[in-house]
């Protein structure tokens, strides 16, 4: 009786097993160097519990925020390497790898983040481009309109800027020398201070960063530079091997869920843009609009850096100007 007790109770537990793994046929790790209490970072945590609810639970995602598991400059290499199966990050932070991505990042006068998000994707589903076959994209999201922000005095013309010491950093910085200011390149967290102490005149940044870098605390001008706003693509990848082992109705699955996020990202970007600026005006900010003729003005003293982009990516055998032309009628 004993043995058949204990038989009855090994054969329970051993249905339980494959019961578990029937459940959770793939686990995977997620890495996002956002702090848990951002809006990104919430939605990707939305993402995974929506991929495990939509699956059956034969895919469960673990989640790392805040870049315990990966740093932001290494997220990519470690989605390729299997220290995480997906991560969230920034294309620029590995400036020069991804050069067909990279023209989404240029000054083409965005407007909106679901705008700079719809170009991402259809930028990468037209050329489905080599620099990210070493992983199994997800999707693309991009912040809004990155403008000029300044502490002493409005800025309203191409004169105006002559000489201003405006924080910038990559695409943005080479956009402020086009238009005739002096970009410095320091890391967005140091913004603040810059700003504070009058080390720079101005910066370059996404309207949201106003609330959530506090940075419309010390800029008291803000410039609607909209004809030469630029973006940055954020990549929601996953490690090649791991997506293999994924059964092909819960990757279609996945897909379905990547088109529906790609939007929410977007979506969450536009109310932090919306959030930053009432942040900016709340605390005695003014913005300017540039005229007709300025904004005119202001694209073609940033041709240079889209020409700029055109010759460098023709130095890797890429067609530049076909890869401009399909980004910037994306934005029609």
């Amino acid at each position: 009786m004993k043995k058949l007790l204990t038989t009855v109770l090994a054969i329970g537990l051993l249905c339980a097993g494959l019961s578990g793994q029937a459940r959770a046929e793939v686990k995977l790790t997620y890495s996002n160097f956002f702090p848990p209490t951002n809006h990104q970072s919430q939605l990707a945590e939305a993402w995974c519990k929506e991929v495990e609810k939509r699956t059956g639970g034969k895919v469960v995602v673990e989640y790392y925020p805040g870049g315990t598991l990966s740093k932001a400059a290494q997220c990519y290499d470690g989605v390729v390497e299997g220290i995480s199966d997906i991560g969230l990050s920034c294309l620029a932070y590995s400036r020069g790898r991804f050069p067909v991505m990279a023209a989404v990042d240029l000054p083409l006068g965005y407007t909106s983040a679901a705008q700079a998000t719809n170009t991402a994707n259809a930028v990468y589903e037209h050329f489905k481009p080599e620099e990210l076959a070493d992983v199994e994209p997800m999707y693309f999201n991009a912040h809004g309109p990155g403008l000029l922000f300044t502490v002493n005095r409005p800025i309203q013309t191409l004169d105006d800027i002559k000489g201003e010491k405006i924080r910038a950093t990559g695409n943005s910085a080479k956009l402020v020398a086009a238009l005739g200011g002096t970009p410095v390149a320091k890391p967005m967290p140091e913004n603040y201070q810059l700003l504070q102490k009058g080390v720079v005149d101005g910066s370059m940044h996404p309207i949201e960063s106003n609330k959530s870098f506090k940075l419309g605390e010390v800029c008291k001008f803000g410039t609607d530079s909209y004809s030469v706003a630029y973006t940055t693509v954020f990549f929601i990848v996953m490690n090649k091997d791991k997506w293999a082992q994924i059964d092909p109705e819960s990757q279609k699955i996945i897909r379905e869920i990547n088109r529906e996020w790609a939007a929410k990202h977007a979506a969450a970007w536009d109310a932090a843009d919306a959030n930053g600026r009432q942040f900016f005006l709340d605390q005695g900010g003014l913005i300017g609009e540039l005229s007709p003729e300025e904004s005119a003005a202001w694209a073609t003293a940033a041709r240079p850096v889209l020409d700029g982009y055109v010759a460098e990516v023709a130095e890797k055998g890429l067609d530049g100007k076909a890869i401009l032309e399909f980004t910037q009628s994306t934005l029609k």
